[in-house]
């Protein structure tokens, strides 16, 4: 089986409502920096490493605020404090530079290359919002065909 159809994505709220059409045997992997104990319970293992580094996570918090308080809907605030933030560069660059974030990848790449599907967790909707996860997911994809 190619390794694109052993790896997921979804969120949280997703899991809580069943809402998630994951395959049987698939193993739900948080990949959240600041989880919730409540998060914890939805997931099997979270990878904190492979997450957005705290200070990343600062910066867009603070802008996302911001466009809050000018009065966008949630979805709008999100999406504008990712643009603001340069969040997808500086999220990339993480996950190359990082030495605990690509020890993370390189063992989540192992356990896809061994045959285990895997769910990767978090907490946005994407259909409103843009979200690291799916960023990760085209990450371990692209590693995975390139033969890191």
């Amino acid at each position: 089986m190619p390794p694109g159809p052993r790896l997921h994505d979804t969120y949280v709220a997703a899991l809580q409502h069943d809402l998630a059409a994951l395959p049987e045997g698939t193993t739900l992997v948080g990949v959240v920096r600041r989880p919730t104990g409540w998060f914890h319970a939805a997931v099997d293992e979270n990878y904190p490493e492979v997450a957005p580094p705290d200070a990343l996570l600062d910066d867009f918090e603070e802008q996302q605020e911001a466009f809050a308080m000018r009065g966008l809907c949630a979805e709008e605030a999100h999406n504008a404090a990712w643009d603001a933030v340069d969040f997808g560069e500086r999220y990339r660059r993480h996950l190359q530079t990082d030495s605990s974030a690509r020890d993370g990848v390189a063992d989540l790449r192992d356990r896809l290359r061994a045959g285990e599907s895997l769910a990767l967790v978090c907490f946005e909707n994407t259909d409103a919002k843009r979200c690291h996860r799916t960023m990760l997911r085209e990450h371990l994809l692209d590693t995975l065909a390139d033969g890191e």
